[in-house]
């Protein structure tokens, strides 16, 4: 039978379901379909930033399972610009090779980042319009105008021969959106009138009782709460919330304020609204360098980095190492996003910068200055009036939301529901969601110039460099295979050398004493000396410091 367990490529029968990332976590989405022999991916983004990497760049899912596929990936659609959807394809595109989709907001955002990579000429991108329909290999889209908090979000309703699913990608219901028009209901409610066999509907809020809050109730909260500052104010927000970007900056101008920008990600979206069309009622925005001429009661610095990350633009303020703006008692700052799971301890630290240096600090648990993008049960409760599939497949959130997601489709009479993590491919058919496999998936990152595996050794060592240092053993043979000089040892990120010499030269009297007490026949092998030159060492410094570091041992032979 030509099916995916017999092959490892869908039946011509067969609709299945395969998250790669976005399932189970928060971010870094990738989602594949796949029918009659290809596969079609929807979103390819990042993750959050997360501190326990050093020296990484980005993380996104690991593609290996399609890359290996490559040849019959139909396509990538993109769903929207935000980071977490579309922040992967610059890096992972070449491993891929696959025409990409995209609405005009999107695929503004998306040449920027391909012509860093030197990949603008490179990259199929296809331009699409909202609302339109196409063919990708044996899929028949059609995209669904709904509202987010960056322009041109969109639903994906998937037609193939074996069912048709729903697609959602991020959304909410507000009628007063701000950027762009409200969702579009008479299509959902026609879409759900022709019957749908699954839908994959984002979960961020789904513990969240009540209804999404409107992006325009906030300009009045916003106003008040600015125009009642004194000094600078600095207003952290998403870069990629275009909503509350043109919100700021409308209350800035009403409160007689300057707009200047700091964040490299704020520039490129300001430049990619404009255009698009947007903004453009918005004074042009001063240079930051410029910022110090204007009254400290006439600017308005709208910042990167709410989320806490170190390098953005709000963290550099808090350190007072950004070169053309500085903050003072009496100043204030404004955190106007909510607090992604995970990143609480990073922004309670920048808010505690902040606080340190008498800056007043304002966020969304004091003020109604921020509204979520995403579906609150309410939302979740109507959406699934509207479309009513047979199955319900939780996506866009950690485990809790998806186990609230699912239960919250069962309260609305769905018959099937599953909880699919990154991994898990599931078969859709009339009689429910089965799962038929699960394939392995990680994580990789951006480690300068090139693309690592978060799993692999150099990782797993530099996460340990920096919980317990590293020692390095240095020893030199004469021709008779004997010790020519006493062993060397020097470490980093562990100790004071000076202060604690007399760890050192106990680790160099220890790697002495056991070399002289090896036999002849272990001498000859140097994997056998560098392991018992090892164990001593790490022994002197787990028992001096109550620390087990990475040794490294370097032998030299004259």
């Amino acid at each position: 039978m030509n099916s995916y367990k017999n092959t490892g490529q869908p039946g011509p029968q067969e609709l299945i379901f395969l998250a790669l990332g976005g399932v189970g976590e928060i971010g870094m989405n990738l989602y594949l379909y796949g029918h009659d022999g290809a596969w079609l991916m929807v979103d390819l983004g990042v993750c959050f930033g997360e501190d326990y990497i050093p020296g990484i760049d980005g993380v996104m899912p690991d593609p290996s399972f399609i890359r290996e596929r490559s040849s019959t990936l139909a396509g990538l659609v993109v769903t929207h610009g935000h980071e977490d959807h579309l922040g992967a394809i610059q890096h992972l595109w070449p491993q891929l090779g696959c025409p990409v989709y995209a609405t005009g907001f999107p695929a503004s955002l998306l040449r920027r980042k391909l012509n860093e990579n030197n990949l603008d000429s490179v990259v199929p991108l296809k331009e699409i319009k909202c609302g339109s329909s196409l063919s990708i290999g044996p899929f028949d889209i059609k995209l669904i105008t709904l509202t987010h908090s960056i322009p041109e979000p969109n639903g994906l309703v998937i037609r193939t021969k074996a069912g048709t699913v729903v697609h959602t990608g991020d959304w909410k219901f507000d009628k007063d959106p701000v950027i762009g028009g409200a969702s579009d209901v008479a299509e959902l409610r026609k879409i759900g009138d022709e019957g749908v066999l699954a839908m994959m509907c984002d979960s961020t809020n789904a513990l969240v009782k009540g209804v999404s809050g409107s992006e325009g109730s906030l300009k009045k909260h916003l106003q008040r709460l600015i125009g009642g500052c004194k000094n600078r104010v600095v207003v952290g927000c998403f870069a990629s919330n275009v909503a509350r970007f043109q919100t700021i900056a409308e209350v800035a101008e009403d409160c007689g304020r300057h707009v200047v920008l700091l964040g490299r990600s704020l520039h490129r979206i300001n430049q990619v609204a404009r255009e698009n069309g947007l903004f453009e009622h918005l004074a042009a925005f001063i240079p930051a360098e410029n910022s110090g001429y204007l009254p400290r009661d006439k600017v308005l610095f709208i910042c990167t980095g709410s989320q806490g990350e170190p390098r953005a633009a709000l963290a550099r303020l808090a350190r007072g190492d950004n070169r053309e703006v500085d903050l003072d008692p009496g100043d204030s700052v404004i955190f106007s996003s909510k607090v992604i799971p995970g990143n609480e301890v990073a922004v309670a630290r920048l808010q505690n910068q902040f606080i340190a240096k008498g800056v007043d600090v304002f966020t969304d648990g004091e003020w109604k200055i921020h509204v979520s993008g995403h579906p609150t049960r309410e939302d979740l409760v109507t959406m699934y009036e509207y479309i009513r599939p047979q199955i319900a497949v939780p996506i866009h959130g950690e485990m809790r939301h998806l186990v609230g997601h699912s239960k919250l489709a069962k309260m609305c009479q769905v018959p099937h529901t599953v909880i699919a993590v990154n991994g898990t491919i599931v078969k859709l058919d009339p009689t429910g969601a089965h799962i038929i496999d699960h394939v392995e998936t990680g994580r990789v990152g951006v480690d300068g110039t090139r693309l690592v595996s978060l799993d692999a050794v150099p990782m797993r060592e530099r996460r340990r460099l920096q919980s317990s240092g590293i020692v390095f053993v240095s020893i030199v043979f004469d021709e008779n295979r004997e010790l020519a000089l006493q062993p060397y040892v020097s470490s980093a990120g562990l100790i004071d050398e000076i202060v604690d010499e007399e760890i050192l030269i106990d680790a160099e009297k220890r790697a002495g004493d056991v070399i002289s007490s090896l036999s002849k026949k272990v001498m000859s092998n140097e994997g056998a000396i560098i392991e018992a030159v090892k164990r001593e060492v790490r022994a002197v410094f787990r028992k001096a410091i109550g620390k087990k570091p990475i040794i490294k041992v370097h032998i030299l032979s004259n």
